[in-house]
């Protein structure tokens, strides 16, 4: 059945019909079904949702749903129906949350957030350390609340460092989850228990490929541009709560970008005052282009300011001799996602720019 499944996305979504039209955009496809499939049976495989464990979930490796080069993230598989102590420690992280994703349960991609909790809403210890417990029934103290359909639990841990978070494949946050009644010791996988893991491995690939929707402009998120190199200012700040794996203080902006190879793209604009900022690009997979040794994103710490205090940012294909580059690594076609975090104020219009990159020297 796994077999059949490959074979499947292969044929049916790997391919114009899913606006893979040149070898790089198939080749794109079939990177994001390598991915998916490594996913699948790291955190979907041998599951117990009574005895979760915390697993990171992407690296520079493995990008899936949206990377952010300058965040780690960790998902785990729970119960709704149980009650859990999770530990941890917020790192130094500039942000730290955990949001309970309804409808990701046997494989299956989260449909919306249930309930949230930010490091500004339960209390840390001075050595940076925190105790949550999260259940369906209230409790007193660090709570966050589970419901019938809650299938899964994601973490975020945001840094605004000199050299992205993510770079580093072995950074680690000190992060655990437990029952809270121990259920005793997991007995061996059987033959049955192999082939549900195979099938939640199965139900996710197809979630994260052939079954993902193409979604019309028209319902897009209203922070999503329909117009190519350039943003829709007028309405970033609408709830995420009805997106899977999105952030609810996050606010959004995102375009679509073309770039020839010897076009740039001028971003100009300002920060507001938040928590956290920064952008990123992806290919239409929603997938970083390799970062470890290259800029393919920008934070606020990262960003070289004009003297006003405002930022220009280049996206190009070769360094256009100016701070601020954000290399497209050849990319001629992607998307271009701004992300502010718990943000005091709008953030001003970020104006877009298509020039030929020599003339920025």
């Amino acid at each position: 059945e796994l077999a059949k499944t490959l074979a499947e996305i292969e044929s049916s979504y790997i391919g114009p019909d899913r606006g893979m039209h040149s070898i790089e955009e198939r080749t794109a496809g079939r990177y994001l079904l390598a991915n998916a499939l490594q996913h699948g049976f790291q955190c979907w495989f041998d599951v117990d949702p009574r005895r979760p464990v915390f697993h990171r979930w992407l690296s520079p490796t493995k990008k899936l749903l949206g990377d952010n080069p300058d965040a780690v993230y960790y998902g785990a598989i729970t119960d709704p129906e149980g009650t859990y102590r999770i530990r941890g420690n917020v790192h130094g992280a500039c942000y730290t949350s955990f949001a309970v994703e309804a409808g990701a349960q046997e494989g299956n991609l989260s449909k919306g957030v249930i309930s949230t909790l930010n490091d500004t809403e339960f209390d840390i210890a001075a050595d940076g350390s925190y105790e949550i417990i999260a259940s369906a029934e209230s409790q007193p103290g660090n709570w966050l609340r589970l419901e019938p359909g809650a299938g899964s639990i994601t973490t975020r841990h945001y840094w605004e460092w000199d050299r992205s978070v993510a770079a580093d494949p072995t950074f680690h946050v000190p992060l655990s989850i437990e029952p809270v009644e121990p259920p005793g010791p997991g007995a061996p996988m059987d033959d049955a228990a192999v082939a549900a893991g195979v099938q939640r491995v199965i139900n996710f690939i197809r979630g994260a490929t052939i079954d993902f929707p193409d979604i019309p402009p028209e319902v897009m998120p209203s922070w999503v541009s329909n117009k190519l190199n350039e943003f829709d200012n007028s309405a970033y700040e609408e709830s995420n709560t009805e997106i899977g794996y999105a952030a609810k203080d996050n606010a959004y902006l995102q375009t679509r970008y073309e770039l020839g190879p010897d076009q740039a793209l001028v971003m100009r604009g300002r920060f507001p005052r938040c928590c956290f900022a920064n952008v990123v690009i992806w290919n239409h997979r929603l997938q970083t282009p390799p970062y470890r040794h290259r800029r393919v994103s920008l934070n606020r710490r990262q960003t070289v300011y004009e003297p006003d205090g405002s930022f220009k940012m280049v996206i190009a294909h070769r360094d256009p001799g100016v701070p601020n580059w954000i290399d497209a690594a050849g990319l001629p076609t992607g998307m271009i996602f701004w992300r502010f975090l718990m943000p005091e104020e709008p953030a001003p219009p970020i104006e877009a720019e298509l020039v030929d990159v020599d003339s920025l020297r």
